[in-house]
């Protein structure tokens, strides 16, 4: 068998998480409109009769405003090494933009084989997929060139088969039950992250991370507390929102997706805690693990 490894980069919003989504054929990463979703890397593992393929989804790479924006840029970077090919993820209904020549220039530092991927293609024409290659090919060799709907699961098998050529291993990582390194744990706070991605308002996103304080698991329940942190009480209030109804929503959805992944009845509480300016203090980044994830 073949089997290695593939680290999936790109600038945020490109569609690295519907990707890796998609070539696992189940959530192991929450997808929003929000650049910057992803602020963990979450691998992925792909299995077929002669492959396993370790897929390594990583935090869109961009310019750091923060300390949070550092630790996230060092993750992606750090998933260049010592892997067999590189995805990089562009969005092709977008264009081509800084964020990617800034990407660009930092994989000229490496040796490994570097795919192009043109992701959003069911948002352009024909004529628009070329004009993107012609815009991208010239600007770096890569390996190879290969359009795609994550979202649709368009030519993502041609994608898998394209990242089979460049694997150099022949042992298995992981059992072949296994498609994530992901903890439920993490999952469960992420997912509360997701629905208030989706759920509120553009000012809220960024400011707020999700930890999971308490898991007590009975015969027929499981009962969990999940904080959530803000930098600002505006933020506080945009969440809980009027008598409360916008946490009782961002609850009930997540309870939802919970329960689904953890095959049973969940009872969720939510709480949220203003910590000001938590993404610039090292204290809070270590204590919700961004420094060494």
């Amino acid at each position: 068998m073949k089997s290695g490894f593939a680290s999936i980069v790109g600038r945020p919003n490109t569609g690295k998480s519907t990707l890796i989504n998609t070539i696992i054929n189940n959530k192991i990463a929450i997808v929003s409109n929000v650049a910057g979703t992803t602020r963990n890397t979450i691998q992925g593992i792909y299995h077929d009769d002669d492959t396993q393929i370790v897929f390594v989804d990583t935090p869109g790479i961009h310019k750091a405003a923060d300390k949070l924006g550092k630790h996230l840029n060092k993750q992606s970077y750090e998933s260049l090494e010592d892997i067999d090919v590189i995805l990089f993820v562009v969005d092709a209904s977008a264009g081509l933009g800084k964020g990617d020549r800034f990407i660009i220039e930092a994989l000229k530092h490496t040796t490994v084989p570097v795919i192009l991927v043109l992701n959003k293609i069911d948002k352009i024409t024909k004529d628009g997929i070329l004009k993107c290659i012609n815009n991208y090919k010239d600007l770096y060799e890569f390996a190879d060139i290969i359009p795609i709907s994550a979202l649709r699961d368009d030519n993502v098998d041609r994608l898998i088969t394209l990242t089979k050529k460049y694997l150099k291993d022949s042992i298995k990582y992981y059992d072949d039950d296994t498609i994530t390194n992901n903890d439920p744990m993490f999952m469960i706070s992420e997912l509360v992250r997701e629905k208030i991605l989706n759920l509120t308002t553009d000012e809220v996103p960024h400011s707020i991370t999700c930890v999971l304080t308490s898991y007590n698991e009975t015969s027929n329940l499981i009962n969990i507390s999940v904080d959530v942190i803000v930098s600002r009480d505006s933020q506080k209030k945009i969440i809980i929102g009027k008598q409360g109804n916008m946490l009782k929503t961002i609850g009930t959805e997540a309870r939802k997706d919970i329960e689904r992944m953890l095959g049973k009845q969940v009872y969720l509480e939510l709480y949220v805690k203003t910590v000001k300016n938590w993404r610039n203090k090292e204290k809070y980044l270590a204590e919700l693990g961004f420094d060494n994830k």
